[in-house]
């Protein structure tokens, strides 16, 4: 996979328009770019990160295939602990902090359940490695360190920075050995690390991951049904039309089902779930 490859949005069904704009506006920072009846698009600066979709009926199902989380990466630690300190001060639920040693994370989920990361990531330099190999904890985060980040600096709330992103994706999936086939043989991500024979993390460009695929779900967990709540696709953005040609080219290679157009391939994993990948500026 060519190593500028990056995620670039994240897509969902929700249950509630107006209610999900509401939360990623004020509780996390976002700022809609768009919106009709049905759908909002959202980012942080220009782009467009994530796409909203509301259908009343979706209906909520656990125990498939489908987002584990979605990591919004913003670009520095005094970032992390002014969206910590909102936060707090909108009395949100969270569901976990933790040290990665890549990265400080904040863990939550929106009002239909689906799962948010925010965190930021450590200098390269900085990531720890044991055997030549990166190695990723889980240690706990110094909640009281990150938010002394705010002292002394001007910390009324403006929302997202400028500069930040969709860092990584996070999957359910069916079975570890069929993902890794697709995702690391035929697209060609490199596998960063392995952890308890029950999740794979993976990347290009030597990042400590963009994508995290698990079974805790279930191994031969089932795809969710049409149009449930969750995730609808994810897009992986590379830097040309060369780089696409070339992730094309392997999935016919591997006879992988694939929806070809100009800018874009819409392609399934083993798991069902839908990426889309994209060359377009």
């Amino acid at each position: 996979m060519h190593p500028a490859t990056a995620i670039e949005s994240v897509h969902l069904t929700i249950s509630d328009l107006d209610r999900s704009v509401r939360f990623y506006e004020t509780q996390l920072g976002f700022t809609t770019h768009r919106r009709d009846d049905r759908t909002a698009w959202l980012g942080a600066g220009r782009d467009d990160l994530l796409v909203l979709t509301a259908d009343a009926r979706a209906p909520r199902v656990r125990g498939t295939t489908g987002l584990y989380h979605f990591a919004v990466l913003v670009p520095s630690r005094v970032e992390l602990a002014r969206s910590l300190q909102r936060l707090v001060e909108t009395d949100t639920v969270m569901q976990g902090f933790a040290d990665h040693g890549v990265s400080e994370a904040l863990y939550l989920a929106d009002p239909d359940g689906n799962g948010i990361e925010i965190y930021r990531d450590r200098p390269r330099t900085d990531w720890p490695l044991a055997g030549g190999h990166l190695r990723m904890g889980t240690d706990p985060l110094d909640v009281d360190d990150l938010l002394r980040e705010n002292q002394g600096v001007h910390n009324s709330w403006t929302g997202l920075a400028e500069g930040t992103r969709i860092g990584h994706v996070h999957l359910h999936v069916s079975r570890l050995p069929e993902a890794e086939r697709f995702y690391v043989d035929v697209l060609g991500f490199d596998v960063m690390q392995r952890y308890a024979r029950t999740a794979l993390f993976i990347a290009a460009g030597g990042y400590h991951h963009h994508i995290g695929l698990n079974t805790w779900a279930g191994v031969g967990a089932p795809p969710p049904p049409a149009g449930a709540i969750g995730l609808r696709h994810v897009v992986v953005r590379l830097p040309n039309e060369a780089a696409l040609r070339e992730v094309e080219q392997r999935l016919r290679a591997a006879d992988v089902a694939v929806d070809a157009a100009n800018t874009h391939l819409r392609v399934h994993d083993p798991a069902q779930n839908l990426i889309l990948l994209t060359s377009r500026p």
